[in-house]
């Protein structure tokens, strides 16, 4: 672990804090403070560490996740492939929740728990379907073994400009469990669409405004070429190679 030697000012110490205006600093408290005076952003972290320095907490791992609420983004292995399936990064402190009277960022779903009325928003925003593979509320995956559920999954989402805010989005339960990234990086997404060309960025636009891809006629050749066999697929090749000479 990386020791963090560029602190913000006057920050309490995380092994005995003493805040104005707060009673004694719960565990959230107390593992924002290490992340910050003993990790620092963008370095790596690991579980034994944690609970090595909070030998006396039983739930930090729980604390560690509630900071989500608050806009920290912490990745683990299934976020970034680079880390060790015991390491978790600090890529982004959110709320200082040291600091008495902080507001938790509002974002929809960013509650651990939803009543009836936002599930019923988010799965109606996300059309009733998994984000991931597309697959609708009792529809049969393609083996046959069972039908999809749907869950809100918790996402973290680092925006171009701002705090980074926790949201929620619909999923399977089988690309829940699948590994998918828990962060949604809007600023390296926006950052790739700034890199096609024109025409590229005005045809991905109208995919956007209208929620779906329309398959062009191109896609749709391409697509019944793949059904061909062989000996018409190389028929094919050959023609087209000798009209582009």
């Amino acid at each position: 672990m990386t020791i963090v030697a560029d602190q913000p000012q006057d920050l309490p110490d995380w092994r005995n804090p003493v805040i104005p205006g707060m009673n004694r600093p719960g565990g959230r408290v107390r593992v924002a403070l290490w992340l910050v005076s003993e990790v620092g952003e963008g370095n790596p972290f690991t579980k034994t560490e944690l609970r090595a320095a909070f030998p006396d907490e039983s739930q930090i791992d729980r604390r560690l996740r509630d900071l989500r609420d608050w806009g920290w983004v912490i990745h683990n292995n299934r976020d970034d492939e680079s880390l060790r399936p015991e390491e978790q990064r600090l890529v982004k402190c959110g709320v200082p929740v040291w600091i008495p009277h902080q507001e938790r960022p509002q974002e929809v779903g960013a509650k651990s728990a939803l009543n009836a009325a936002e599930r019923t928003r988010i799965l109606s925003a996300d059309d009733h379907m998994c984000r991931s593979c597309g697959i609708a509320a009792g529809e049969e995956y393609e083996d046959g073994f069972a039908t999809a559920k749907l869950v809100l999954s918790r996402r973290d989402i680092v925006h171009r400009q701002g705090p980074a805010t926790t949201t929620r989005v619909t999923l399977c339960e089988r690309c829940a469990k699948g590994g998918l990234s828990q962060t949604a990086d809007v600023a390296g997404f926006l950052s790739a669409v700034e890199q096609l060309s024109p025409l590229e960025r005005r045809a991905f636009a109208r995919w956007v405004e209208a929620g779906k891809r329309a398959r062009g006629e191109m896609e749709r050749l391409w697509g019944l070429y793949g059904t061909l066999p062989a000996d018409a697929r190389r028929e094919i090749l050959r023609d087209l190679a000798s009209g582009t000479e």
